[in-house]
């Protein structure tokens, strides 16, 4: 590492010279593509922040505060954060929907990978019994047309939150697979721009939930109005309960007989899925909605949240002997559970975010299904 004021290129100095009035300068460090000053804010961060980008960014770089002592400006890179490049590569966003079309509409009608390759005596038979029906026809695009737009409104809430702050963001990239219950992997979004503050980075973690709970909530209970309550016999998989799930069923169908079930509507089970997909999505942990929720409410702090949360995903396996809780854990920790910071690490939430993420909490708690699919004999 180099010292303390041993480099001597120009451009450190004409950063430096920009902090006037915003941050006083004690000694600063140059790196290939940052240089780091040390001294004392004069403003709050928020302020240095909203004074400091308009006069850097014409140099290519960007202002990061993660210490009232310390200011790091940071080089851009090429990124694709213009209007005119949000529709940059939609030729693969439009063929991954169009993919994810097809493999929700088939797996709404009763056909998968899994049922094809074990379940069927004779495949293409099968195929054309399936393609033959109307009724299985329109349970597939009933379940396609309800998930996607379930799935589609979720992206659309952290998309347009995003655009609305100015942050580089791509078109949805939804993800095909072909394997019931789902037909696909849900959706992504990529930031093609650095997150401003921790407000930010809240606002746009949160509505992406809130949004698509606003579509899967009505969707499920007019499909569990088309749904039967049967009595349970034979061999199937249940759909587990979430609070929340619970509570709907209860109230648009009332008390459940003993030994009985809803069956549910294509729709119905898409709404579940919504339900069920939101939970995942809020749960504190790397990328998620919820580690981004997390991190902006409590900073550094959110690591510790992050490890409680991984022992109670533990305790949800021995409890409910359901492996993906396994595979969660797996995966936030082959990702990594560091969250990289915002530009301003330093402003903290205001009160009312801050009351919205203790909501996101509780809906992380009603709407988490502990056992959410078995295979049952009755």
């Amino acid at each position: 590492m180099r010292s303390w004021g041993s480099v001597r290129e120009p451009w450190p100095f004409v950063l430096g010279r920009e902090l006037d009035g915003v941050f006083a300068i004690e000694d600063w460090q140059a790196f290939d593509s940052m240089v780091r000053f040390r001294g004392r804010l004069l403003v709050s961060s928020e302020a240095a922040m909203s004074l400091l980008s308009p006069r850097i960014e014409p140099y290519g770089y960007v202002p990061m505060i993660r210490s009232p002592e310390e200011i790091a400006m940071v080089r851009l890179t090429p990124l694709l954060s213009g209007p005119d490049t949000v529709w940059k590569g939609w030729p693969l966003n439009l063929a991954l929907f169009l993919g994810t079309v097809a493999t929700t509409f088939f797996v709404g009608a009763g056909l998968d990978i899994t049922l094809l390759l074990v379940g069927a005596d004779s495949p293409g038979r099968h195929v054309l019994g399936v393609l033959g029906d109307p009724s299985r026809l329109l349970q597939g695009v009933m379940f396609s047309a309800s998930l996607l737009l379930i799935l589609g409104f979720h992206e659309l809430g952290h998309y347009l939150t995003a655009r609305a702050y100015g942050v580089g963001v791509s078109l949805p990239y939804f993800v095909p697979l072909p394997v019931w219950p789902m037909g696909t992997m849900g959706a992504i979004i990529r930031m093609r721009s650095p997150i401003p503050n921790r407000k930010v980075l809240f606002d746009i973690g949160i509505a992406g939930p809130l949004l698509g709970l606003c579509l899967a909530l009505p969707i499920l209970v007019i499909g569990l109005h088309f749904s039967p309550v049967r009595p349970l016999s034979g061999v199937a998989w249940q759909e587990g309960n979430s609070l929340a799930y619970l509570f709907l069923k209860w109230l648009v169908k009332g008390p459940i007989p003993e030994g009985s079930d809803v069956m549910l509507h294509s729709v119905a089970m898409a709404g579940w899925l919504g339900l069920f997909v939101t939970a995942l999505n809020l749960m504190p942990l790397s990328q998620l909605d919820g580690g981004h929720i997390a991190y902006a409410a409590l900073g550094g702090g959110s690591r510790k949240v992050v490890w409680l949360f991984l022992g109670a995903l533990v305790v949800l396996f021995l409890v409910s002997h359901w492996p993906g809780w396994l595979v969660w854990v797996t995966l936030a920790l082959a990702l990594g559970l560091r969250h990289p910071p915002p530009l301003d690490d330093l402003t903290p939430l205001d009160p009312p975010r801050r009351l919205l993420a203790l909501v996101a909490l509780g809906l992380l708690v009603v709407l988490i299904t502990p056992l959410p699919l078995a295979l049952y004999e009755f």
